[in-house]
């Protein structure tokens, strides 16, 4: 924490890089009339109008940059960045004047030493800089007395938080009651009682059980807020029969996407290269004895194996290697062999037979490729003028009559993905739509143009049980179940309280070493752990779950492992802790500064300084 806060001396400093082009310079003297020149005296400190305006300043640009949208004085006033500003700049002149009560100063030689090893104010060669100062400094209006009084005092300020903070360290104890805590273990078997295990499965359940359960969980079976959606649509696929393609076409399309249709016989590849035609024959030699693998040559060449793998590779793409690499057997390497980067090993991991799609095969999807390219560019063309049907007033079901647009309905929720429904523009269209808009042209992704119009919106609502039965039929059946298994779970209990063997009970089981808290096993309810950390060792107890039960028997309590890990984790935790103190410590004593310095404010200059911001 002392190291961090030692670091606050050059705060002020980035604060004044950060504001290079605000433009701030004489904000105060110039945009306010009459005398006043401060905002509030804390004790023997002045916060001066200026210094308000650049922490005002500074809050709007964080949140400015954060949002991307430039920010009102009135919106600041409402985030109560203009408070925020204020009470920041408060604490700090509670601690300059405690500085000043104490008579710490860090003196001229100190204070020349922060200024030159402040970067911004250094030259080309590594040296302060006198012009560069000067200019940084006129960029935001201070002068260098200004300047240097800022930094003494923050300087001081730093000297008094190292001293309050220093030393401070949370008992050790704590640390290691939460890392014990963290790092405890349990042994544990668990039995796991599923629905074979029932000797009664559970019955259907009756009219009026469904109506019961029905009535008592009414929220399990709400249907979510709906609009009832109209639309027009004009697809593609709509037009196809009325797309005359001619053969000509077909052919020029087949010609020229040959490369699709004509694939030469491909190898899949790994190029090892060497620096040398000796180097690389020597790698071979190592192979072809036994003395190495290829894996061991690529790391010796310090390379990994993506790094050195060519893919699927043509008789081109190899040049000179190619008669060699394609009359190898698969698994084989293969060298030295010439190629772009010199003497190489290729292995040779696959092979692709040569492919080739005729023209009387390729043609019938070539052909309905084309059609459904003509047919976007057609819809394409409609477009502007259905939409000027739609602004003259047309309705969607006269569109229907007078283009080729068809007409459908859907209840619409956010769930929605079938049909329609499934295009991201459709959805986006359906979410922004409200009543009373007037139906407008969208396309699709596929190329289809839409316009739909709002009827109605339901709000979320329980779903009737004459459509809702299914569902709860199933939810009674599945809650009955997981009772049963519950049950069945207790009577295996005390039979195990009596004989302790979990072979005897003919459930499946386990044993789980040594897990913590944190431990992840499968098909458990969420709250599983925490009830095996609740156990004493030999206790039993059931755990219901959904569909299945669980009984657990603690084994043993096991103090946490001694690991790397859980050390790190230790170390961090108590860094946590000490530094959490520490600024809690320093916040009471800031608070007790204000205190005694009584802070007075000036209201009436702080709404000067708004306004004429």
């Amino acid at each position: 924490m002392a190291a961090g806060m030692k670091n606050l001396s050059k705060t002020f400093v980035w604060i004044l890089m950060g504001l290079l082009m605000l433009g701030l310079a004489g904000f105060g003297a110039t945009s306010l009339t009459g005398t006043v020149r401060t905002v509030a005296q804390v004790g023997n400190e002045d916060i001066s109008i200026n210094e308000y305006v650049r922490e005002l300043q500074r809050e709007i640009r964080a949140v400015e940059s954060q949002t991307g949208q430039p920010l009102q004085m009135s919106q600041a006033h409402e985030f109560g960045l203009d408070q925020l500003a204020l009470s920041r700049l408060t604490a700090l002149a509670a601690l300059d004047n405690e500085v000043g009560e104490l008579g710490i100063s860090i003196g001229d030689e100190n204070l020349q030493k922060e200024i030159v090893a402040i970067g911004a104010f250094q030259g080309v060669d590594g040296s302060f800089d006198r012009d560069a100062y000067q200019f940084q400094l006129d960029q935001v209006g201070m002068t260098d007395t200004e300047f240097e009084s800022d930094l003494r005092k923050e300087s001081s300020r730093t000297i008094v938080q190292n001293a309050v903070v220093s030393g401070v360290e949370m008992p050790s104890v704590l640390t290691q009651v939460l890392t014990d805590y963290v790092g405890a273990r349990r042994s544990f078997t668990v039995a796991t009682v599923g629905p074979d295990a029932l000797t009664t499965p559970v019955a259907a359940p009756t009219n009026e059980q469904v109506q019961t359960y029905y009535d008592e969980n009414t929220d399990q079976f709400t249907l979510p807020r709906t609009k009832k959606l109209t639309y027009a649509i004009l697809s593609p696929e709509m037009l196809l029969d009325s797309v005359e393609i001619d053969e000509d076409s077909v052919r020029r399309l087949y010609d020229q996407r040959a490369s699709e249709f004509h694939q030469p016989e491909r190898r899949l590849v790994e190029r090892l290269t060497y620096p040398s035609e000796e180097a690389a024959q020597t790698a071979m030699a190592q192979l072809e004895v036994g003395g190495t693998t290829f894996e061991q040559l690529v790391r010796d060449r310090q390379l990994e194996l993506s790094d050195i793998d060519l893919g699927d590779v043509t008789r081109e793409d190899l040049g000179d290697a190619a008669e060699a690499v394609f009359a190898a057997d698969l698994d084989t390497v293969v060298g030295p062999l010439p190629s772009t980067f010199g003497p190489a090993l290729f292995r040779i991991n696959g092979s692709l037979a040569e492919n080739t799609t005729s023209f009387e095969d390729a043609a019938p999807a070539l052909r309905e490729e084309l059609a459904a390219d003509r047919a976007r560019r057609q819809i394409e063309a409609q477009a502007e003028d259905i939409n000027d049907l739609l602004a003259g007033g047309a309705t969607l079901e006269e569109l229907t009559s007078e283009t080729e647009m068809e007409l459908g309905q859907i209840d619409w929720t956010r769930q929605s993905d079938d049909g329609v429904a499934a295009y991201d523009g459709f959805r986006t269209a359906a979410e922004a739509v409200n009543e009373g808009d007037f139906p407008e042209v969208a396309f699709l992704e596929d190329g289809s143009i839409f316009a739909l119009r709002l009827n109605e919106v339901l709000p979320q609502r329980p779903e009737p049980l004459e459509t809702a039965r299914e569902l709860v039929v199933a939810a009674w059946t599945q809650a009955e179940t997981n009772k049963a298994l519950e049950e069945q779970a207790k009577a295996v209990l005390e039979q195990l309280k009596a004989d302790g063997d979990f072979t005897t009970t003919g459930l499946p089981f386990r044993v789980e070493n040594a897990l913590t808290r944190t431990a992840f096993l499968d098909d458990v309810p969420a709250d599983f752990m925490v009830q095996v950390f609740e156990m004493e060792p030999g206790e039993l107890r059931t755990v219901p779950g959904d569909g299945s039960a669980f009984i657990i028997r603690l084994e043993e309590l096991l103090a946490p492992a001694e690991t790397d890990e859980l050390r790190q984790a230790q170390a961090a935790l108590e860094a946590q802790l000490n530094q959490a103190l520490a600024q809690n410590i320093f916040d009471a004593y800031v608070r007790d500064a204000q205190a005694r310095a009584r802070p007075v404010i000036d209201q009436r200059a702080l709404n000067a300084v708004q306004s004429s911001y």
